[in-house]
């Protein structure tokens, strides 16, 4: 192993102990070809355990992770490795024009611990956030429904503040991540507003009280449809009894039992997610911090 590659038995030991602490079912069949695939990457990188949770069944739990630019798009690698099946879907060309037409700081990588690989990330610099609008007009391959939803997001201020872009190759849907919000943002009256333009019902008090502490959010799009799927709000804290842990008690069980590497609490990630049919909770726990990620993952004040 050089000094560059990641430990991935240490790694695959985190993966067990993660999936371990919520009853998930973890195949080492499973994940040592896509720990093997990125080996040289995950070093460097952060880390992160996602879990799902809604009264009280516990959904996907993932094992994400960031690679550097220059190791080019995850979807290529995991083609190469054998993670995936190349597709001719509009979908595939997306990363591709994003790397050819903005800056980048670093890119992602979603592999769900019973899934496979899903979905990768495009993480623009904290320094240079995208305008929804130039988005629609420079990516060719950006679904047109993004043009339907340009006024609600400039007029609810959301104009030069994307800061990553998701594609999820297994479900044919997108996500445009808002960051740095101020609390004008996401006030009771304005949340509302902008959940009933996108079509959204109306959340429930808790989420709504949840809502009014949160410094980002994230529409899910479909890709032949402008409809807003789903829309979620997300705040970073190192506490794990934040509001959703109340709420579902396993979401605050794993956030102070996750398995970590570095120095202080863990850094968490709390979010909520409104769809048409149900709104349920998410918590991101970082298991290993890489340095360029400290802006990204400040503490909500």
């Amino acid at each position: 192993m050089t000094s560059g590659d990641a430990d991935i038995n240490r790694l695959y030991a985190a993966v067990e102990e993660a999936a371990a602490l919520l009853g998930v079912a973890c195949s080492r069949d499973a994940m040592w070809p896509a720990l093997t695939a990125f080996q040289d990457l995950l070093a460097d990188g952060s880390v992160v355990f996602n879990m799902v949770t809604s009264g009280g069944h516990i959904g996907d739990l993932s094992f994400d992770f960031t690679v550097p630019t220059a190791a080019g798009d995850p979807y290529t690698r995991a083609l190469t490795h054998g993670l995936v099946d190349d597709t001719d879907h509009p979908i595939r060309t997306l990363f591709a024009d994003i790397q050819d037409r903005f800056p980048t700081q670093s890119y992602g990588v979603d592999h769900r611990i019973t899934g496979g690989f899903s979905k990768a990330y495009v993480f623009f610099p904290l320094s240079d956030l995208q305008d929804p609008a130039r988005l629609a007009e420079q990516l060719p391959s950006i679904p047109s429904g993004l043009l339907e939803h340009l006024r609600t997001f400039t007029a609810h201020g959301l104009d030069n503040k994307v800061s990553a872009i998701a594609i999820d190759y297994t479900r044919r849907t997108w996500n445009l991540y808002f960051n740095g919000l101020s609390p004008e943002h996401v006030e009771r009256e304005s949340a509302l507003s902008l959940i009933r333009e996108f079509g959204l019902p109306e959340p429930s008090e808790q989420l709504l009280t949840f809502i009014e502490t949160s410094s980002a959010l994230y529409p899910t799009f479909g890709w032949d449809s402008a409809k807003v799927e789903r829309l979620s709000f997300s705040t970073r804290t190192t506490d794990p009894r934040a509001l959703p842990a109340r709420i579902e008690p396993k979401l605050g069980e794993f956030a102070a039992n996750a398995p970590y590497t570095y120095d202080g609490d863990r850094v968490l990630v709390y979010a909520g997610a409104l769809s048409a049919s149900e709104e349920y909770y998410k918590l991101a726990t970082y298991h290993q911090l890489a340095s360029t990620a400290h802006d990204r993952i400040r503490s909500a004040s």
